[in-house]
């Protein structure tokens, strides 16, 4: 989303950029932007503006403003995916919030008998995990089916998971009585991190009768290309906060036109219960709105930028790549995934003498970086197939890393002199505490 009027002179600068960003750690190398995002100052400052109209004058701020405000955010965002009419789109916290929406209608189903007993939700193994639970409480504890769609990792090319995912459907229908009644597809997965083939997969799911499609995309917009036109999903939720620099919490709920059987609610019930979703999750009683009403202010910055969004997520990808390979040569590793299925994170594999061999040393040198080196990352454990010891060594860690505008390179060579270190020490992580 470029701004039609840029030219030269209004892009942003170096420096402007370093003055947004100026409220982060200076001593901490923070290449984890997927987990919580990044806000720059320019939009915090039109955040407070709108905390302070509402403590100025509440009754004014919910009666005359919270509404109208809200539905410019909403028709932002509507320009944004390339939704088809601003009714198909929510504003709610974030994906977490979107999933319980989309889950509690399924669970209505199950528990009047729309949906039999047995009917399956598929979604993949790797989906998040506050999303599986959310399917443990809506949709196991109600006699729904799950079948999980199990993927490689390290992955080498889309393929793989379109195979995997037929797999998946065709268990879903195995006894001839069943139906696949909801897809949950992940469009990045968070933990490993990966970029789904997600319009490949939606069409699969037509093709072969699934009913409802949820698009879980918690880091999509600003991340990938997000065109609600072209992927087809019933449902796509993806959070505001994370690489499109709102503060959180907010999260856009795209559900597509022409369903009004689909009986969609917030599961916060309040006086706009009945008209609507999209006005449902604009008002659930006293709160903090401003994170939903400063888009339009995310915007403006973003226009700031050569090519807006699409150009600041393009340079996130090529910078990412740039980085990892600055981290695969010191370390002599591999990647996780190729370019092509990543965006603007990369999983780049940890030296095997670490010795990472479960979750917890994961959470153990995650805390050890954090702690003495000042650098913020996520660490994944990924367990070794069973093969002959011929000698090598089997890469089991890898390191999620993000790249965003505030980054540098120094924050990667912080990272890579941290983990040298550590190898040159012989450390490894039965010898850390858990701090």
């Amino acid at each position: 989303m470029g701004s039609p009027h840029q030219n030269k002179f209004d892009l942003i600068t170096d420096a402007e950029i370093r003055s947004e960003f100026s409220h982060h750690r200076q001593d901490v190398a923070r290449i984890n932007n997927g987990s919580f995002g990044s806000c720059p100052a320019s939009v915090i400052a039109a955040q407070k503006k709108w905390q302070h109209q509402f403590l100025q004058y509440p009754d004014n701020f919910y009666f005359k403003q919270l509404k109208p405000s809200i539905l410019r955010s909403r028709q932002a965002i509507k320009e944004l995916i390339n939704a088809e009419d601003v009714d198909e789109v929510s504003i709610v916290d974030n994906a977490t919030t979107a999933a319980a929406i989309v889950l509690q209608q399924t669970s209505r189903a199950f528990i009047k008998g729309m949906y039999n007993k047995g009917d399956a939700v598929i979604m993949l193994h790797y989906a998040y995990g506050a999303i599986k639970k959310s399917v443990q409480a809506y949709v196991t504890d109600v006699g729904g089916r799950v079948i999980e769609v199990h993927l490689p990792f390290p992955i080498s090319s889309n393929d793989e998971i379109i195979n995997e995912f037929r797999k998946a459907l065709e268990e879903g229908r195995s006894n001839g009585q069943n139906k696949v009644r909801l897809a949950m597809i992940d469009h990045i997965t968070s933990m490993p991190c990966f970029v789904i083939p997600v319009k490949e997969l939606v069409q699969i799911c037509r093709e072969e009768g699934v009913d409802q499609i949820f698009v879980d995309a918690a880091q999509a917009v600003g991340c990938v290309k997000v065109d609600m036109k072209e992927i087809g999903a019933d449902f796509y939720t993806s959070s505001l906060y994370k690489w499109f620099f709102c503060p959180p919490a907010s999260a856009l709920l795209y559900c597509r036109r022409g369903k009004s059987d689909w009986d969609l609610h917030h599961p916060v019930v309040s006086h706009e219960y009945g008209n609507g979703l999209a006005n449902e999750s604009a008002w659930i009683g006293t709160r903090d709105y401003s994170p939903q009403l400063v888009v339009p202010d995310v915007i403006e910055f973003v226009n700031r930028f050569e090519g807006g969004i699409e150009g600041i997520r393009k340079r996130n990808h090529t910078k990412v790549f740039e980085m990892a390979e600055i981290l695969t040569n010191a370390w002599g590793t591999n990647l996780g995934a190729p370019p092509e299925m990543c965006a603007s994170m990369a999983m780049v594999g940890l030296p095997a003498c670490l010795e990472i061999e479960s979750d917890s040393d994961c959470f153990k040198l995650r805390a050890h970086l954090m702690t003495h080196f000042g650098v913020d990352v996520l660490i994944y454990y990924q367990v070794p197939p069973p093969t002959k010891d011929d000698g090598n060594s089997v890469i089991t860690g890898y390191a999620r890393i993000s790249y965003q505008i505030y980054n540098i390179v120094e924050d990667y060579y912080k990272f890579r002199d941290a983990i040298n270190k550590l190898v040159k020490d012989g450390i490894t992580c039965e010898q850390l505490s858990k701090e």
